[in-house]
């Protein structure tokens, strides 16, 4: 596109001048000149077209001068568009009370053309890097938009209705809340009924954060839940489902998973943890117990490999709590890690009581303990309590 240059003067001569020297851009559509004779006839084509670069204007002229023309451009707030002023030599009050107000440059008469083109091509430098960076901003728009929709989403595949399963609220408690750190995240939780005795029960965090965690996080989720919904045990549900994962993967991602399945008539849970942090079982009695550690390689980047399973019993008031490394790697300002030891300080201190206060309760103390610092990594909680 051609840059299209204004020239605002009363002197008729000056058409003639502009259009002959600058004949070569012309022609080659470099430039485009158009004319007008007043600042008020300079404002009406402004008002018309909207895609003027650059408006080389006479300060003094009749019906309306340069500088009210220099201020009506200024209130179309667009700073892409530059203003040349003109004047004679002698004129500079003008010319400085113009700079002071916007001007881009300027000119004095009589012109010296080629320190004119100069200018108009030092302008047109200013023009390009603008819009250049409108354009950016533009779309980091559009991305950011799109982003909040993703988050939307993202959120909304996640349960979010408390109690899940009311038919069963007298014998089962669950809550779960995630906090991704960036727009979207990689954590991810969900629970599900499996058939009238057991329910299934996940929570798993992916490696990386942002858009491709976010995919990924929405595949694993999806693959786990339609694997688990058809009653198979919890190793053979991660081992499809890390063999699957593991022929998707791009950019070797892999995802931590902690997998359970309940049985509502006895408290048993059946489950594998494939690499992610141990849970913490806070007895009815006030006692903390931390679920052993797992030989089980990490998900999605060993294909075949064969998952093993384990089984514990939720007692009467006994609560599950789950969570992923966002909660014990949260920092303060000073970098300081939040840590397991004093996550369990907070569960050993803590009266049990619904899951809901509990998830509130942890996350309210990383808060307190990471202050304003910037939060590093997605945090999720789940916990299941015996009723």
């Amino acid at each position: 596109m051609p840059v299209k240059i204004l020239s605002v003067d009363d002197e008729l001569d000056l058409e003639l001048l502009l259009t002959q020297y600058f004949r070569r851009k012309i022609r080659k559509g470099e430039y485009e000149f158009h004319f007008a004779h007043n600042g008020l006839e300079a404002l009406t084509m402004l008002l018309k077209e909207k895609d003027f670069d650059i408006i080389l204007s006479d300060i003094n002229m009749p019906e309306m001068d340069g500088l009210s023309l220099l201020t009506k451009i200024n209130e179309m707030q667009n700073p892409a568009l530059k203003c040349i002023m003109v004047s004679a030599y002698g004129d500079m009050g003008n010319i400085r009370q113009a700079m002071n107000n916007g001007a881009f440059d300027f000119a004095t008469k009589p012109i010296d053309l080629d320190d004119l083109s100069l200018t108009i091509e030092k302008a047109i430098e200013q023009i390009n890097y603008i819009k250049a960076m409108q354009k950016e901003h533009i779309q980091l728009e559009s991305i950011k938009g799109d982003l909040a929709v993703a988050r939307e989403i993202q959120q909304a595949i996640l349960p979010r209705i408390f109690p899940p399963f009311p038919e069963n609220a007298h014998q089962l408690d669950i809550a779960a809340m995630m906090n991704s750190a960036k727009d979207v995240g990689g954590d991810f939780y969900d629970f599900f009924r499996i058939d009238d005795e057991h329910i299934g029960f996940v929570i798993a965090d992916v490696s990386g954060k942002g858009v491709p965690a976010a995919i990924f996080m929405a595949v694993c989720r999806t693959l786990i839940r339609a694997t688990g919904i058809r009653g198979v045990n919890s190793a053979e549900c991660i081992s499809y489902s890390n063999n699957l994962l593991v022929e998707e993967s791009v950019n070797s991602m892999f995802v931590t998973v902690f997998y359970g399945i309940y049985n509502l008539k006895t408290g048993e849970i059946n489950y594998t943890n494939a690499g992610h942090n141990p849970p913490y079982v806070l007895k009815a009695d006030g006692s903390l117990q931390k679920l052993p550690f797992s030989n089980n390689v990490i998900a999605g980047i060993v294909e075949g490999y064969h998952y093993t399973e384990e089984t514990f019993t939720l007692e009467h008031g006994d609560m599950l709590l789950l969570y992923t490394d966002g909660v014990t790697e949260a920092i303060d300002n000073e970098c300081n890690e939040y840590g397991e030891e004093r996550l369990e300080a907070l569960l050993k201190s803590t009266p049990l009581s619904s899951c809901q206060q509990m998830i509130d309760l942890v996350k309210a103390d990383v808060k307190v303990f990471a202050e304003d610092a910037e939060q590093s990594d997605d945090i999720t909680l789940l916990a299941i309590k015996r009723l």
